[in-house]
């Protein structure tokens, strides 16, 4: 279920730290072009069964994008080319490879609940964001 019409962030929708990060990118992304999807929800759940990811432990984003599957550093690093002003100079960072890239990445997975907390229940967005949520 890998959309191509558009490029979908799927996120842990009870993450503090990612929360913040999805209202970040819905205010700097110039196109609106993206959609988003918590990996708890109807869309994450069935798009984590049909690409064989775990559908409990959510240890990284996933990001879509012309039918090609994203995850950790790379998906982040890919988000940043729909973000307007100097964000997307972050794009260039993929030239590093992932081995080295992504225990950072990891590292901040790993501890994002105890540094910023955790909801009991995902994030609603306001009646204007909603078209932009896949569920």
């Amino acid at each position: 279920m890998t959309d191509s019409n558009y490029p979908i962030i799927y996120f842990d929708g009870v993450c503090n730290l990612c929360e913040s990060s999805v209202q970040f990118i819905i205010q700097k992304n110039k196109k609106k072009n993206l959609k988003f999807a918590s990996l708890q929800g109807t869309h994450g759940q069935q798009f984590l069964n049909e690409n064989n990811f775990s559908t409990t432990q959510f240890d990284s984003l996933v990001f879509t994008e012309n039918g090609k599957i994203y995850t950790r550093s790379s998906g982040a690093l890919r988000i940043t080319k729909h973000l307007k002003g100097l964000w997307i100079l972050f794009f260039a960072f993929l030239i590093i490879p992932p081995f080295i890239r992504n225990p950072i990445y990891n590292y901040v997975a790993k501890n994002r609940y105890k540094w910023y907390g955790k909801k009991e229940s995902c994030w609603l967005p306001s009646e204007e964001l909603r078209k932009r949520f896949l569920d």
